[in-house]
Protein backbone atom coordinates (compact mmCIF):
# COMPACT_ATOMS: atom_id res chain seq x y z
CA UNK A 1 0.00 0.00 0.00
CA UNK A 2 1.48 3.62 -0.98
CA UNK A 3 1.62 5.71 2.03
CA UNK A 4 -0.18 8.89 2.03
CA UNK A 5 0.98 12.19 1.91
CA UNK A 6 0.81 13.46 5.07
CA UNK A 7 2.79 10.42 6.33
CA UNK A 8 5.36 11.34 4.43
CA UNK A 9 6.27 14.30 5.72
CA UNK A 10 8.91 15.16 7.70
CA UNK A 11 8.29 16.17 11.21
CA UNK A 12 9.85 19.42 11.77
CA UNK A 13 11.69 17.63 14.77
CA UNK A 14 13.66 15.28 12.99
CA UNK A 15 14.40 17.54 10.14
CA UNK A 16 15.75 19.85 12.25
CA UNK A 17 17.87 17.50 13.69
CA UNK A 18 18.94 16.33 10.26
CA UNK A 19 19.81 20.08 9.39
CA UNK A 20 21.94 20.65 12.67
CA UNK A 21 24.80 18.04 11.84
CA UNK A 22 25.63 19.59 8.19
CA UNK A 23 28.43 21.43 9.94
CA UNK A 24 30.60 19.76 12.42
CA UNK A 25 31.51 23.12 14.42
CA UNK A 26 28.82 25.06 16.78
CA UNK A 27 29.43 28.36 15.22
CA UNK A 28 31.56 29.20 12.34
CA UNK A 29 30.70 32.74 11.70
CA UNK A 30 31.34 33.71 7.62
CA UNK A 31 29.45 35.07 4.99
CA UNK A 32 30.17 32.55 1.80
CA UNK A 33 27.89 29.89 2.49
CA UNK A 34 25.39 32.41 3.08
CA UNK A 35 25.26 33.76 -0.10
CA UNK A 36 25.90 30.38 -1.90
CA UNK A 37 22.48 29.09 -0.23
CA UNK A 38 20.95 32.37 -1.02
CA UNK A 39 21.65 32.55 -4.60
CA UNK A 40 20.85 29.00 -4.99
CA UNK A 41 17.26 30.02 -3.54
CA UNK A 42 16.67 32.91 -6.07
CA UNK A 43 18.11 35.98 -3.97
CA UNK A 44 15.33 36.12 -1.67
CA UNK A 45 17.06 38.80 0.17
CA UNK A 46 16.83 41.06 -2.75
CA UNK A 47 12.88 41.01 -2.46
CA UNK A 48 11.90 41.67 0.86
CA UNK A 49 10.36 45.09 1.93
CA UNK A 50 11.79 47.53 3.93
CA UNK A 51 14.77 46.01 6.50
CA UNK A 52 15.56 47.05 9.77
CA UNK A 53 18.94 45.44 10.57
CA UNK A 54 19.11 45.33 14.48
CA UNK A 55 22.61 44.60 16.22
CA UNK A 56 24.01 45.09 19.76
CA UNK A 57 24.71 42.89 22.68
CA UNK A 58 21.70 43.16 25.03
CA UNK A 59 18.36 44.77 24.43
CA UNK A 60 17.80 43.65 20.97
CA UNK A 61 14.67 41.48 21.27
CA UNK A 62 13.04 44.29 23.51
CA UNK A 63 13.73 46.76 20.82
CA UNK A 64 12.55 44.46 18.31
CA UNK A 65 9.30 43.85 20.23
CA UNK A 66 8.79 47.88 20.55
CA UNK A 67 9.27 48.11 16.67
CA UNK A 68 7.02 45.00 15.62
CA UNK A 69 4.45 46.72 18.04
CA UNK A 70 4.67 50.41 17.14
CA UNK A 71 4.78 49.33 13.51
CA UNK A 72 1.74 46.92 14.19
CA UNK A 73 -0.22 49.65 15.95
CA UNK A 74 0.03 51.95 13.01
CA UNK A 75 -1.55 49.69 10.74
CA UNK A 76 1.73 47.54 9.07
CA UNK A 77 2.15 44.66 8.61
CA UNK A 78 5.60 42.89 10.02
CA UNK A 79 8.18 40.43 9.53
CA UNK A 80 10.40 39.35 12.09
CA UNK A 81 13.46 37.19 12.31
CA UNK A 82 14.68 36.73 16.01
CA UNK A 83 17.00 34.28 17.88
CA UNK A 84 17.08 32.00 20.12
CA UNK A 85 14.08 30.52 20.39
CA UNK A 86 13.06 29.82 23.94
CA UNK A 87 10.49 26.60 23.56
CA UNK A 88 9.82 26.18 19.49
CA UNK A 89 11.82 26.79 16.62
CA UNK A 90 8.85 28.87 14.88
CA UNK A 91 9.38 31.57 18.10
CA UNK A 92 12.02 32.58 15.41
CA UNK A 93 9.87 33.41 12.31
CA UNK A 94 7.04 36.02 12.95
CA UNK A 95 5.32 36.43 9.61
CA UNK A 96 3.59 39.94 9.17
CA UNK A 97 -0.46 40.30 9.28
CA UNK A 98 -2.83 43.20 9.32
CA UNK A 99 -3.78 43.77 12.65
CA UNK A 100 -0.81 41.74 14.21
CA UNK A 101 1.56 39.15 12.75
CA UNK A 102 1.79 35.28 13.48
CA UNK A 103 4.28 32.57 14.40
CA UNK A 104 4.96 30.46 11.43
CA UNK A 105 3.10 27.07 11.70
CA UNK A 106 4.69 23.92 11.17
CA UNK A 107 3.45 22.99 7.74
CA UNK A 108 4.95 26.43 6.09
CA UNK A 109 7.99 26.26 8.12
CA UNK A 110 8.94 22.82 7.35
CA UNK A 111 7.82 23.33 3.32
CA UNK A 112 10.71 26.74 3.58
CA UNK A 113 13.38 24.18 5.78
CA UNK A 114 12.79 21.28 3.26
CA UNK A 115 13.18 23.89 -0.06
CA UNK A 116 16.61 25.16 1.56
CA UNK A 117 17.84 21.88 2.70
CA UNK A 118 17.34 20.54 -1.11
CA UNK A 119 18.98 23.45 -2.44
CA UNK A 120 22.37 23.37 -0.25
CA UNK A 121 22.45 19.67 -1.40
CA UNK A 122 24.21 18.25 1.70
CA UNK A 123 26.76 21.11 1.55
CA UNK A 124 28.19 22.24 4.99
CA UNK A 125 26.20 24.70 6.42
CA UNK A 126 25.18 25.92 10.30
CA UNK A 127 21.82 25.45 11.53
CA UNK A 128 21.68 29.25 11.65
CA UNK A 129 22.38 29.75 8.57
CA UNK A 130 20.02 27.18 7.01
CA UNK A 131 17.16 28.83 9.75
CA UNK A 132 18.49 32.63 7.97
CA UNK A 133 17.55 31.42 4.43
CA UNK A 134 14.67 29.97 5.19
CA UNK A 135 13.53 33.28 7.12
CA UNK A 136 14.33 35.16 3.63
CA UNK A 137 12.66 32.39 1.49
CA UNK A 138 9.45 32.53 3.91
CA UNK A 139 9.63 36.88 3.78
CA UNK A 140 9.68 36.93 0.42
CA UNK A 141 6.99 34.81 0.02
CA UNK A 142 4.47 36.43 2.21
CA UNK A 143 3.71 40.12 1.42
CA UNK A 144 4.20 42.74 4.08
CA UNK A 145 5.36 46.17 4.96
CA UNK A 146 8.77 45.70 6.26
CA UNK A 147 11.02 43.10 8.02
CA UNK A 148 12.42 43.13 11.31
CA UNK A 149 15.66 41.54 11.50
CA UNK A 150 18.29 40.53 14.43
CA UNK A 151 21.60 39.57 14.16
CA UNK A 152 22.64 36.28 15.76
CA UNK A 153 26.24 36.67 17.04
CA UNK A 154 28.20 40.22 16.35
CA UNK A 155 27.46 41.56 12.85
CA UNK A 156 30.43 41.65 10.45
CA UNK A 157 30.25 38.08 9.76
CA UNK A 158 26.56 37.09 11.05
CA UNK A 159 24.69 35.51 8.48
CA UNK A 160 21.55 38.03 8.46
CA UNK A 161 24.75 40.98 7.13
CA UNK A 162 23.53 40.12 3.43
CA UNK A 163 21.24 42.63 3.43
CA UNK A 164 22.74 45.40 1.33
CA UNK A 165 20.82 48.32 1.63
CA UNK A 166 18.54 48.10 4.75
CA UNK A 167 15.92 51.07 5.51
CA UNK A 168 18.15 51.44 9.23
CA UNK A 169 20.63 50.02 10.88
CA UNK A 170 20.02 49.89 15.34
CA UNK A 171 22.68 49.16 16.89
CA UNK A 172 21.86 48.05 21.11
CA UNK A 173 24.10 48.49 24.07
CA UNK A 174 27.10 46.90 23.52
CA UNK A 175 29.18 44.83 26.18
CA UNK A 176 31.16 42.22 26.80
CA UNK A 177 30.08 38.75 25.46
CA UNK A 178 30.70 36.38 23.24
CA UNK A 179 34.47 36.97 23.44
CA UNK A 180 35.70 33.67 22.27
CA UNK A 181 33.84 34.67 19.11
CA UNK A 182 33.73 38.77 19.10
CA UNK A 183 37.24 39.50 20.45
CA UNK A 184 38.03 40.26 24.37
CA UNK A 185 37.76 44.20 24.51
CA UNK A 186 35.10 46.71 24.13
CA UNK A 187 36.56 47.90 21.17
CA UNK A 188 36.98 44.33 19.00
CA UNK A 189 33.23 44.12 20.23
CA UNK A 190 32.06 46.76 19.05
CA UNK A 191 33.70 46.87 15.68
CA UNK A 192 32.24 43.65 15.10
CA UNK A 193 28.51 45.10 16.10
CA UNK A 194 29.32 48.32 13.90
CA UNK A 195 29.96 46.32 10.59
CA UNK A 196 26.42 46.13 10.00
CA UNK A 197 25.97 50.08 9.16
CA UNK A 198 26.14 50.18 5.44
CA UNK A 199 26.31 53.46 3.36
CA UNK A 200 24.23 56.12 3.72
CA UNK A 201 21.92 54.01 5.38
CA UNK A 202 20.66 55.89 9.09
CA UNK A 203 22.40 54.41 12.26
CA UNK A 204 20.65 54.92 15.22
CA UNK A 205 22.60 53.66 18.35
CA UNK A 206 21.85 53.40 21.96
CA UNK A 207 23.41 55.13 24.54
CA UNK A 208 27.10 53.60 24.36
CA UNK A 209 30.55 53.30 26.69
CA UNK A 210 32.67 55.86 25.23
CA UNK A 211 35.15 53.16 23.84
CA UNK A 212 32.00 51.75 21.62
CA UNK A 213 30.69 54.80 20.55
CA UNK A 214 33.66 55.97 19.41
CA UNK A 215 33.77 53.02 17.03
CA UNK A 216 30.71 53.14 15.75
CA UNK A 217 31.14 57.33 14.96
CA UNK A 218 34.20 56.52 12.74
CA UNK A 219 32.46 53.25 11.20
CA UNK A 220 28.90 55.79 10.40
CA UNK A 221 31.48 58.32 9.33
CA UNK A 222 33.49 56.14 6.98
CA UNK A 223 30.42 54.70 5.59
CA UNK A 224 28.90 58.48 5.25
CA UNK A 225 25.93 57.11 7.17
CA UNK A 226 23.92 59.72 9.21
CA UNK A 227 24.07 59.02 13.14
CA UNK A 228 21.32 59.70 15.61
CA UNK A 229 23.32 58.56 18.96
CA UNK A 230 21.20 58.60 21.93
CA UNK A 231 21.54 62.10 24.03
CA UNK A 232 23.09 63.90 20.94
CA UNK A 233 20.42 63.54 18.59
CA UNK A 234 17.90 62.19 21.17
CA UNK A 235 16.68 61.78 24.69
CA UNK A 236 14.56 59.64 27.01
CA UNK A 237 13.98 60.72 30.34
CA UNK A 238 11.59 59.33 33.22
CA UNK A 239 9.77 61.73 34.56
CA UNK A 240 6.68 61.13 37.21
CA UNK A 241 6.61 57.47 35.92
CA UNK A 242 6.39 58.20 32.43
CA UNK A 243 8.49 58.05 29.45
CA UNK A 244 9.41 61.64 27.82
CA UNK A 245 11.41 61.56 24.39
CA UNK A 246 12.41 64.42 22.43
CA UNK A 247 14.53 65.17 19.45
CA UNK A 248 14.83 67.79 17.20
CA UNK A 249 11.15 67.09 15.61
CA UNK A 250 9.88 68.01 19.14
CA UNK A 251 9.12 66.08 22.70
CA UNK A 252 6.82 63.25 23.08
CA UNK A 253 5.11 62.07 26.19
CA UNK A 254 4.45 58.95 26.69
CA UNK A 255 3.50 56.02 29.00
CA UNK A 256 5.99 53.69 30.95
CA UNK A 257 6.67 50.68 28.97
CA UNK A 258 4.71 47.56 29.85
CA UNK A 259 7.71 45.95 29.97
CA UNK A 260 9.68 45.86 33.44
CA UNK A 261 12.85 47.10 34.23
CA UNK A 262 14.16 50.83 34.00
CA UNK A 263 16.20 49.85 30.90
CA UNK A 264 13.35 49.34 29.26
CA UNK A 265 12.54 53.08 28.43
CA UNK A 266 15.99 52.93 26.96
CA UNK A 267 15.08 50.55 24.58
CA UNK A 268 11.57 51.85 23.61
CA UNK A 269 12.89 54.94 23.12
CA UNK A 270 15.93 53.22 21.01
CA UNK A 271 12.90 52.17 18.52
CA UNK A 272 10.98 55.59 18.76
CA UNK A 273 14.34 56.99 17.43
CA UNK A 274 14.67 54.67 15.00
CA UNK A 275 11.19 54.86 13.69
CA UNK A 276 11.18 58.65 13.70
CA UNK A 277 15.02 58.65 11.51
CA UNK A 278 13.31 56.87 8.77
CA UNK A 279 11.27 59.10 6.88
CA UNK A 280 9.17 56.39 5.33
CA UNK A 281 7.95 54.71 8.35
CA UNK A 282 4.95 56.99 9.30
CA UNK A 283 4.22 56.57 12.92
CA UNK A 284 1.78 58.52 14.84
CA UNK A 285 2.35 59.68 18.85
CA UNK A 286 -0.75 57.29 19.18
CA UNK A 287 0.84 54.65 17.73
CA UNK A 288 4.02 55.04 19.78
CA UNK A 289 1.88 54.58 23.04
CA UNK A 290 -0.02 51.42 21.70
CA UNK A 291 3.37 50.13 20.82
CA UNK A 292 5.33 50.78 24.21
CA UNK A 293 1.93 49.34 26.42
CA UNK A 294 1.69 46.59 23.97
CA UNK A 295 5.20 45.05 23.71
CA UNK A 296 5.61 41.57 25.07
CA UNK A 297 8.90 40.18 24.69
CA UNK A 298 8.91 36.85 27.04
CA UNK A 299 11.45 35.69 29.83
CA UNK A 300 12.47 39.55 30.15
CA UNK A 301 11.80 40.17 33.54
CA UNK A 302 8.87 38.22 33.52
CA UNK A 303 6.76 37.28 36.31
CA UNK A 304 5.33 34.21 36.35
CA UNK A 305 1.56 34.70 37.30
CA UNK A 306 0.09 31.38 36.09
CA UNK A 307 1.00 27.88 35.42
CA UNK A 308 2.82 24.79 36.81
CA UNK A 309 5.48 26.56 38.81
CA UNK A 310 3.76 28.64 40.89
CA UNK A 311 2.50 25.46 43.56
CA UNK A 312 5.90 24.53 43.75
CA UNK A 313 7.81 27.31 45.68
CA UNK A 314 6.45 29.25 49.05
CA UNK A 315 2.62 30.23 49.33
CA UNK A 316 2.26 33.79 48.21
CA UNK A 317 6.16 34.25 46.82
CA UNK A 318 6.55 36.57 43.81
CA UNK A 319 8.66 34.09 40.54
CA UNK A 320 10.58 36.49 37.80
CA UNK A 321 12.07 35.14 34.69
CA UNK A 322 14.58 36.48 33.19
CA UNK A 323 17.15 35.43 30.25
CA UNK A 324 20.22 37.92 31.04
CA UNK A 325 23.29 35.43 31.11
CA UNK A 326 26.14 38.24 30.85
CA UNK A 327 27.31 41.06 33.69
CA UNK A 328 25.38 43.58 31.52
CA UNK A 329 21.59 41.65 31.80
CA UNK A 330 22.71 40.97 35.42
CA UNK A 331 22.87 44.80 35.93
CA UNK A 332 20.08 45.63 34.43
CA UNK A 333 17.86 42.87 36.25
CA UNK A 334 19.64 43.38 39.35
CA UNK A 335 18.50 47.07 38.53
CA UNK A 336 14.90 46.34 38.11
CA UNK A 337 14.86 43.72 41.58
CA UNK A 338 16.61 47.20 43.04
CA UNK A 339 13.09 49.05 41.89
CA UNK A 340 10.71 46.33 43.23
CA UNK A 341 12.72 46.14 46.34
CA UNK A 342 11.78 49.79 47.04
CA UNK A 343 7.93 48.73 46.24
CA UNK A 344 7.97 45.98 48.31
CA UNK A 345 9.89 44.74 50.16
CA UNK A 346 10.99 40.87 50.19
CA UNK A 347 13.83 38.45 50.94
CA UNK A 348 15.64 37.68 47.31
CA UNK A 349 16.53 34.00 46.10
CA UNK A 350 18.21 33.69 42.91
CA UNK A 351 17.88 30.20 40.86
CA UNK A 352 20.73 30.53 38.65
CA UNK A 353 22.09 28.12 35.50
CA UNK A 354 24.31 29.25 32.97
CA UNK A 355 26.47 28.49 30.01
CA UNK A 356 30.04 27.08 29.79
CA UNK A 357 31.13 30.03 27.94
CA UNK A 358 29.98 32.94 30.62
CA UNK A 359 31.33 34.81 33.33
CA UNK A 360 29.54 33.41 36.33
CA UNK A 361 30.91 35.76 38.45
CA UNK A 362 30.56 38.83 36.74
CA UNK A 363 26.89 37.66 35.99
CA UNK A 364 26.09 37.01 40.03
CA UNK A 365 28.11 39.73 41.36
CA UNK A 366 25.53 42.15 39.98
CA UNK A 367 22.80 40.69 42.94
CA UNK A 368 25.60 40.37 45.76
CA UNK A 369 24.22 43.58 47.68
CA UNK A 370 20.58 42.19 47.27
CA UNK A 371 20.75 38.76 48.31
CA UNK A 372 23.41 36.02 49.97
CA UNK A 373 21.44 33.22 49.00
CA UNK A 374 21.43 31.41 45.22
CA UNK A 375 20.70 28.00 43.95
CA UNK A 376 22.34 26.96 41.27
CA UNK A 377 20.65 24.58 38.89
CA UNK A 378 21.30 22.61 35.46
CA UNK A 379 20.31 23.45 31.92
CA UNK A 380 18.88 20.24 31.30
CA UNK A 381 19.24 18.69 27.71
CA UNK A 382 21.79 21.54 26.45
CA UNK A 383 24.98 21.17 24.88
CA UNK A 384 28.00 23.00 26.70
CA UNK A 385 26.04 23.94 29.77
CA UNK A 386 28.02 25.02 32.94
CA UNK A 387 28.13 22.32 35.51
CA UNK A 388 26.30 23.38 38.90
CA UNK A 389 29.50 23.22 41.12
CA UNK A 390 31.39 25.17 38.88
CA UNK A 391 28.52 28.15 38.63
CA UNK A 392 28.77 27.13 42.68
CA UNK A 393 32.25 27.88 43.15
CA UNK A 394 31.59 31.53 41.16
CA UNK A 395 28.57 32.40 44.13
CA UNK A 396 30.98 31.01 46.92
CA UNK A 397 33.99 33.70 45.84
CA UNK A 398 31.59 36.40 45.85
CA UNK A 399 30.68 35.65 49.50
CA UNK A 400 27.08 34.37 49.13
CA UNK A 401 25.41 31.05 50.04
CA UNK A 402 24.78 28.68 47.31
CA UNK A 403 23.48 25.01 47.16
CA UNK A 404 22.87 23.17 44.03
CA UNK A 405 20.17 21.11 43.48
CA UNK A 406 18.85 18.92 40.93
CA UNK A 407 16.72 21.07 38.98
CA UNK A 408 13.72 24.00 39.35
CA UNK A 409 11.08 21.73 40.44
CA UNK A 410 13.90 20.61 43.52
CA UNK A 411 14.33 24.29 44.08
CA UNK A 412 11.07 25.98 44.17
CA UNK A 413 10.33 22.59 46.38
CA UNK A 414 13.16 23.43 48.67
CA UNK A 415 12.34 26.90 49.20
CA UNK A 416 8.59 25.87 49.99
CA UNK A 417 10.14 24.06 53.33
CA UNK A 418 11.57 26.99 54.42
CA UNK A 419 10.00 29.39 57.19
CA UNK A 420 9.90 33.10 55.39
CA UNK A 421 8.50 35.43 57.73
CA UNK A 422 7.34 37.10 54.22
CA UNK A 423 7.31 35.02 51.71
CA UNK A 424 10.43 35.69 49.08
CA UNK A 425 10.90 37.10 45.87
CA UNK A 426 12.41 34.24 43.18
CA UNK A 427 14.17 35.61 40.17
CA UNK A 428 15.41 32.83 37.76
CA UNK A 429 18.06 33.39 35.48
CA UNK A 430 20.84 32.88 33.73
CA UNK A 431 20.29 32.00 30.45
CA UNK A 432 17.81 32.68 27.68
CA UNK A 433 18.38 28.22 27.20
CA UNK A 434 17.51 28.10 31.19
CA UNK A 435 14.51 30.24 30.28
CA UNK A 436 12.86 28.21 27.70
CA UNK A 437 12.75 25.08 30.14
CA UNK A 438 11.32 27.10 32.61
CA UNK A 439 8.55 28.65 29.85
CA UNK A 440 8.19 24.29 28.63
CA UNK A 441 7.52 23.18 32.30
CA UNK A 442 5.48 25.86 33.72
CA UNK A 443 3.63 25.18 30.50
CA UNK A 444 3.74 28.78 29.03
CA UNK A 445 5.26 29.09 26.13
CA UNK A 446 5.54 32.17 23.77
CA UNK A 447 2.53 31.98 21.93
Amino acid sequence: MNASPDSMKTPLGELIGRLSVLHQKRIDLGLARMHRLLARLGRPESKLPPVIHIAGTNGKGSTLAYLRAMLEAAGLRVHAYTSPYLVRINECFRLGRLGGGVLVGDEELRAALEEVERVNAGEAATLFELKTAAAFHLFAQNPADVVLLEVGLGGRLDSTNVIDAPAACVITPVSMDHMDFLGDTLTSIAGEKAAIIKRGVPVISAEQAPEAMAVIEAQAKQMRAPLFAANESWHVNVERGRLVYSDDRGLMDLPAPRLFGRHQFANAGLAIATLRAVPIFKVSQAAFEAGIVGAEWPARMQRITSGELLPWGPQGSEIWLDGGHNAEGGRVAAAALGDLEERVSRPLVVIAGMMANKDAQGFLANFAGLTRHIIAVPIPDTENAMPVDRLADAARSLGMRVETVSGIEAALRALAKLAYDVPPRILISGSLYLAGHVLAINGTPPA
